[in-house]
């Protein structure tokens, strides 16, 4: 799939004035620029992230009624019941808040959602649950926003409701006792773009605050939180990166049993990063609720029992194995469907497939037609299914337009779930696509590498890398520099296609020594661009390869084409 190339604008007096006040290379005070960061009090911040920079819990809308409340309920000996969605962000928020109400009480429990029979949010057997257990406060976590009529049935069966979420909330609110959700329009909290797990943590460090307990317990699983972070997508920004920073350096550092088992299980040797979290803890984690149940995970982030814990992280890895398999079969058959989509987005739909793997074969086939993309199977007499979307296509307010021919949706920007009558699909199909052709342009088809800036490979080098190393945690809105680089050619026809799949570059430029590795993954259809060209250029990152315990400098390479 070809791709367009945009090195980023930045100004080159603000750039130019950083570098006077920070002394460092121009190259990186562009880097920290076109993140936002063209100060000299901005940049300490961005470098020398601790604990202290994190806000203040209290400034969130609802949080003193929140805290006041569940202390009375403790002090009335009430049960408690958590209630969380059945992803990653959901999963840990329970763990993280369970796990620091369990020091101290004991009569809270955790309820999580099936995703098959009850579906995403506060359900109708939730509300049953917590009636029959006789629960009479309940905290969602990483859900609720939306779910007004089951929080009005909570309150006449009694049972308050404390909404912690992070989701866009609609016109109308649920009237629960409080609502911590920073995206409310009228909350004066300084961070819109926490994650469920991370409205979760402020809820416990508010209680911790007011009632003098020990920050070594709210702490105790700030590397669940990482992964939440990582996996929700979230910006990794402002208090998002720090309490990334937090967590990742937890679990490299000191890492909870959870965390413990599943790098072992993942025979991850090194220190963890956000790639990890989402490509090597994500996925296991996410298996448990989408091929069985995602109560597991939740019983694996609270085990208290080494053994135990690597037993439960064997049992989600098991269940992510099965799922790739799903995955790779329902995404050759979706795959397969493609001709048959329309111009300007990808809609299919088979019966058959497994409703807890269609949002990552949506994600799959984006990769293949760069198309905001809808996965659609049958589930309880239902059309259901998991949309993804593009740059430039925001995919609630698309799908808010064809509100009338769904019985119900949720999401954002780029990821969202739907359910409709199969009779409206034909209708949904088409002005879908409508929709998509009158917001998105046609260069906005062509996916987009936003490179940082260009550079000679000469300045390359490991006091280069370290800088650059410090601009992790990355993720969006702070994604690992890209650089591009041009005219450089194939240093003695060493450049070769290895497992049939990747590129295994060794390039140098102009007639320089200057010798660089890359790799370039799932490249292989290009190597005739390096084979018949004198020079070309890349686009890349600039990492640590470590092999056989000797460090090096690699190309990650992301693009190639011929030189201009």
């Amino acid at each position: 799939m070809n791709k367009r190339w945009n090195v980023i604008d930045t100004d080159d007096s603000v750039v130019d004035a950083l570098r006077d006040s920070l002394g460092i290379n121009r190259i990186f005070c562009q880097l920290l620029v076109a993140r936002g960061i063209d100060t000299y009090d901005k940049a300490k911040i961005f470098f020398r992230m601790d604990a202290s920079q994190l806000n203040d819990p209290f400034l969130m809308k609802g949080m003193d009624v929140a805290v006041e409340r569940i202390k009375a309920a403790i002090d009335k000996d009430e049960k408690i019941m958590l209630y969380g969605d059945y992803d990653v962000d959901g999963t840990t928020s329970v763990a993280l808040v369970y796990s620091f109400f369990k020091h101290f009480y004991e009569h809270i429990s955790f309820y999580i959602p099936n995703r098959f029979t009850e579906g995403y949010g506060i359900s109708e057997q939730g509300i049953a649950h917590a009636i029959k257990e006789d629960i009479s406060l309940i905290v969602t976590l990483d859900c609720g926003i939306k779910s007004i009529a089951l929080v009005e049935k909570a309150k006449e069966n009694n049972i308050d409701t404390i909404i912690c979420d992070h989701h866009l909330p609609g016109e109308e609110v649920p009237k629960a006792i409080a609502i911590l959700n920073p995206k409310q329009h009228d909350c004066n909290y300084p961070y819109t773009e926490l994650c469920g797990c991370g409205v979760g943590y402020k809820l416990i460090s508010a209680y911790g605050k007011k009632y003098d307990i020990a920050q070594e317990l709210i702490d105790e699983h700030l590397d669940l939180l990482a992964c939440a972070i990582a996996a929700d997508i979230v910006p990794i920004t402002a208090e998002n990166r720090t309490l990334a920073f937090l967590g990742l350096q937890k679990a490299n550092e000191n890492p909870s049993l959870p965390i413990k088992a599943l790098k072992e299980l993942g025979d991850i040797r090194k220190n963890l990063s956000i790639r990890d979290l989402v490509f090597i803890i994500g996925p296991r984690v996410n298996a448990a609720g989408r091929m069985d149940d995602a109560t597991k995970a939740v019983e694996l982030f609270i085990e208290k029992e080494e053994s135990q814990a690597q037993a439960l992280a064997k049992v989600l890895d098991e269940s992510n194995k099965e799922r790739v398999q799903i995955d790779k079969t329902i995404t050759e058959e979706a795959t397969a469907l493609l001709a048959e989509a329309n111009d300007h987005s990808t809609v299919v739909y088979n019966q058959n497939w497994h409703k807890g793997v269609v949002g990552i074969v949506a994600s799959r086939l984006i990769e293949k037609k760069y198309r905001p993309t809808i996965v659609l199977t049958e589930s309880n007499g239902m059309i259901t299914g998991s949309a993804r979307s593009i740059h430039g296509f925001n995919l609630f307010e698309g799908l808010s337009e064809c509100s009338d021919l769904l019985e119900n949706f949720g999401g954002h920007y780029f990821a969202a779930g739907l359910t409709m009558k199969e009779e409206n699909l034909p209708e949904f199909k088409e002005r879908f696509d409508k929709i998509v052709a009158e917001k998105v342009t046609n260069d906005q088809f062509i996916p987009e590498i936003k490179i940082d800036a260009e550079i000679s490979l000469e300045h390359l080098g490991f006091n280069f890398l370290k800088i650059i190393e410090e601009f992790a945690p990355h993720g969006p809105q702070n994604l690992a520099p890209i650089f591009v680089t041009k005219n450089v050619t194939d240093h003695k026809k060493l450049t070769k296609v290895v497992n049939d799949k990747h590129i295994r570059f060794v390039v140098r430029q102009w007639d320089e020594a200057v010798i660089f590795n890359g790799i370039g993954f799932h490249m292989a259809d290009k190597i005739n661009v390096v084979k018949e060209n004198m020079q070309f250029d890349i686009v890349y990152h600039i990492e640590r390869n470590v092999w056989r315990e000797r460090e090096s400098l690699q190309l990650r390479v992301l693009d190639i084409r011929p030189s201009e």
